[in-house]
């Protein structure tokens, strides 16, 4: 057996394993799944404060086994509510824009998956950070395009704003697929705003950044490491520290 076959059985061999041990995407069917927020978002009626939250929740039916979709909440000082910048892919369907603005609660259930707290900034400057946020997410390039992979999709678009609004230092997981697509532009920084960015359509590239560490991507799937606290970076199981 050639030497490329063994990496190519070495890493379906992964693919299968990975699947094995993913917890499995919760939701069935969309119409009866649920969205009831989870407790992560703390109440606008006592938190006069700015806020700025980014989820992250597996995706909808068997796509959950690779991936993730994430989202972008914002509340400024004394606001009543929280805005949410996100990208839906199905609204493609009936030709509408695939980024939607609008209020609502932010820590529903992703159709019955319950979402991550990937980022959270709170207090002083962080309406300065909401003022970035919304003008970055209104420049989004692709706000009537989706590829569920290897993009662009809604890792697509959470990438574009926190690359744009550097002092988030966002580290998106290796299950953002789509996360690594830069379109035309193939160099760029990484998601974090940081470091260094290679992508070739978001299906093979190399990023190394002091916030992400360092990762490789094949095939739309994050391999890495990241030093600071030590981990790897594994497709479908995400994150794993180390210490």
């Amino acid at each position: 057996m050639s030497r490329f076959s063994l990496v190519i059985v070495f890493f379906w061999c992964g693919v299968v394993a990975c699947i094995t041990f993913t917890p499995f995407a919760q939701a069935q069917y969309w119409w009866n799944a649920s969205r009831e927020p989870v407790g992560l978002a703390p109440d606008p009626a006592h938190a006069e404060e700015a806020i700025v939250q980014i989820y992250g929740a597996r995706t909808f039916s068997w796509r959950g086994y690779f991936g993730i979709h994430t989202w972008i909440a914002v509340k400024p000082t004394r606001a009543s509510t929280y805005t949410i910048y996100e990208v839906i892919g199905w609204l493609q369907r009936s030709r509408l824009p695939v980024l939607v603005i609008y209020d609502n609660v932010p820590d529903r259930r992703w159709y019955g998956n319950v979402p991550e707290l990937l980022l959270e900034r709170r207090g002083a400057g962080v309406d300065a950070l909401i003022g970035k946020i919304d003008e970055a997410a209104r420049r989004y390039p692709y706000a009537r395009d989706y590829t569920v992979w290897p993009g662009p999709n809604s890792n697509t678009f959470t990438a574009w704003v926190t690359r744009a609004v550097p002092e988030l230092q966002l580290d998106l997981p290796p299950t953002a697929i789509g996360k690594d697509y830069l379109g035309l532009q193939m160099i760029s920084h990484a998601p974090s705003g940081s470091g260094l960015q290679i992508s070739i359509f978001g299906l093979l590239g190399i990023l190394v950044s002091p916030v992400e560490g360092f990762e490789i991507n094949f095939l739309g799937l994050t391999f890495g490491f990241d030093w600071q606290p030590l981990a790897i970076k594994l497709p479908m199981l995400g994150r794993i520290e180390l210490l």
